[in-house]
């Protein structure tokens, strides 16, 4: 029998959702833009704060830089702090109109002779860089980074000089792999599902994904991860999963697995995310600035995975 006057145990906490505890993550830890890109996808917020968040990083000669992308670090625009901009206008459906029109100048700009698209600029040398990220004087073109920005510019019904040429590199580039690792595969995914020519595509995609599984570019089976192996370079543990290829079910890499492949994948995804609540990053972690920086980006991107799938998620 409890003492008189003691003090009564605390009440049991509620269950919060998974989507109102990554809420909190993110007002706890994000920058701005990812704040504002959380409202928008999950709060009814409009995308005009996106927007404005974003204008941030742009630069006069419409390329994006100032570390939008977490592992580039500085003030000059970049290819892929560039291509990062995209996805975020392409999320919010403003992926258009003058703003864009600039960035295609600041791509014609940075363009190799293949026309195509260097992952990095040596504009980067002097600036704090990931040890992973090579800066060299005279960079090739690479899918990496023209994949997803032709991709998004296609989905969008972007249509500028620049596109041409870049198309055809990515073209060539897909149709003639012979060896990758995941993030170069995830680059092709997004040029493919997005490039007009609709057969042309899924020949490709069944050919990638076909690579994928062979080469096994995928972990298939969550609960014996050690049993998998990761790309050479990356970090420990630095995986990648179906959902990492096919983020969405209409998506063209969504046929490379099987509904019970995918639903593992989703499972562990879900399960993924931690006390603070947000998701995790599998890269390596060289700066704690930078992580802090990607974590929300993550976050968001987890949940809306789960949601297009129509995993529960509030």
């Amino acid at each position: 029998m409890a003492e008189t006057g003691a003090s009564p145990l605390p009440p049991t906490p509620p269950a919060r959702s998974p989507l109102a505890r990554a809420e909190h993550f993110v007002w706890l830890t994000a920058r701005v833009l990812e704040q504002r890109l959380f409202a928008y996808h999950f709060l009814n917020a409009s995308a005009d704060p996106v927007e404005t968040a974003l204008d941030a990083y742009r630069n006069a000669d419409g390329g994006y830089g100032h570390g939008l992308e977490p592992d580039l670090r500085g003030p000059v625009s970049q290819p892929l702090h560039t291509g990062h901009a995209l996805r975020v206008l392409d999320s919010v459906g403003r992926c258009g109109g003058q703003r864009v029109e600039r960035v295609c100048r600041y791509l014609t700009s940075v363009t190799t002779p293949e026309g195509a698209l260097p992952a990095i600029h040596p504009s980067q040398r002097g600036y704090p860089a990931a040890p992973f990220i090579p800066i060299p004087d005279d960079p090739p073109g690479e899918l990496l980074a023209t994949g997803p920005v032709v991709g998004l510019l296609h989905r969008n019904e972007v249509w500028h000089a620049w596109l041409f040429r870049a198309t055809d590199f990515c073209w060539q580039a897909v149709e003639s792999m012979q060896r990758s690792h995941p993030y170069e595969i995830q680059a092709a995914v997004i040029f493919l599902d997005s490039v007009p020519d609709r057969p042309r595509a899924e020949v490709a995609a069944d050919r990638l994904g076909r690579l994928v599984r062979e080469n096994r570019l995928v972990a298939l089976d969550p609960d014996r991860l050690d049993a998998s192996p990761v790309a050479p370079g990356y970090a420990p543990g630095e995986h990648h999963f179906p959902h990492d290829y096919a983020k969405t079910p209409t998506s063209l890499a969504r046929a490379w697995f099987t509904d019970h492949e995918m639903a593992r994948s989703l499972d562990f995804l879900a399960g993924e995310q931690q006390e603070d609540g947000g998701w995790p990053i599998r890269w390596r972690q060289w700066a704690p600035g930078t992580a802090l920086e990607a974590r929300p980006a993550v976050t968001i991107e987890a949940l809306r995975t789960l949601r297009a799938y129509g995993r529960p998620v509030g």
